[in-house]
């Protein structure tokens, strides 16, 4: 583990689907230094080239990361340490890696995969779980903190809803690192529940961020869509 000052409270996702306007990387820089101004402790990034241009506007804590969808596998958040290595060329602080308990490409297991972004790129590790099982994992293996953004987004959780309340109190009272609550916040008193339940910091997205989906969202309740 990495001795690391964790962000706490909120931490702003600016992220936007690649055929999205939004998707440039000025723009996602942009939403990143609003987010900083208004008093976010940190963002979450996708991509090295967003990195670059988020690093280029703040000072503020970067958890990087890169999803990548390879044949074969469904692990898809920074799933091999190539692509830990580019977010962390580009300005991340923080690496944020799947960490459910899928097979991983490559032939790497978890533990070394962490192992290498600690002593290689000298970085902290965010854990992304979808259950408790992989969360515990996680810390064994030697992730600095960890997250419920998967929750509801695998297999095993398909059936579930985030945001993961249940999860995440399980997750503070079992585990010795940061927990962090990530994924279905939608309103400011659902964010503030999560604190309440011990979370260090909740990531908040879509609804901060998240133009396409709201707008989306809104024709369709409306019958424009």
């Amino acid at each position: 583990m990495i001795n690391y000052q964790f962000p706490s409270k909120l931490i702003v996702s600016c992220q936007a689907p690649s055929d999205s306007p939004l998707s440039e990387p000025i723009v996602i820089a942009a939403m990143a230094e609003a987010a900083v101004n208004q008093g976010a402790a940190g963002v979450r990034i996708d991509t090295p080239a967003h990195i670059v241009a988020v690093r280029s506007r703040i000072s503020a804590p970067i958890i990087g990361i890169w999803k990548q969808v390879l044949p074969g596998f469904e692990v898809y958040i920074t799933p091999r340490f190539e692509d830990a290595a580019a977010i962390a060329a580009a300005g991340a602080d923080i690496i944020a890696i799947d960490a459910t308990l899928r097979n991983r490409p490559n032939g790497e297991t978890l533990n070394n995969l962490i192992a290498r972004i600690h002593n290689e790129l000298g970085k902290p590790v965010m854990a992304d779980a979808d259950t408790i099982e992989t969360a515990i994992n996680a810390v064994e293996a030697g992730a600095d903190a960890v997250a419920t953004t998967l929750y509801g987004y695998t297999a095993a959780t398909k059936h579930l809803s985030p945001p993961g309340f249940e999860l995440l109190a399980e997750m503070v009272e079992k585990l010795n690192v940061p927990v962090i609550c990530e994924g279905g916040i939608a309103q400011p008193i659902m964010a503030k529940k999560a604190l309440e339940l011990g979370a260090l910091a909740v990531v908040v997205g879509t609804d901060i961020t998240g133009i396409d989906l709201k707008v989306k969202a809104y024709n369709l309740v409306m019958g424009n869509g």
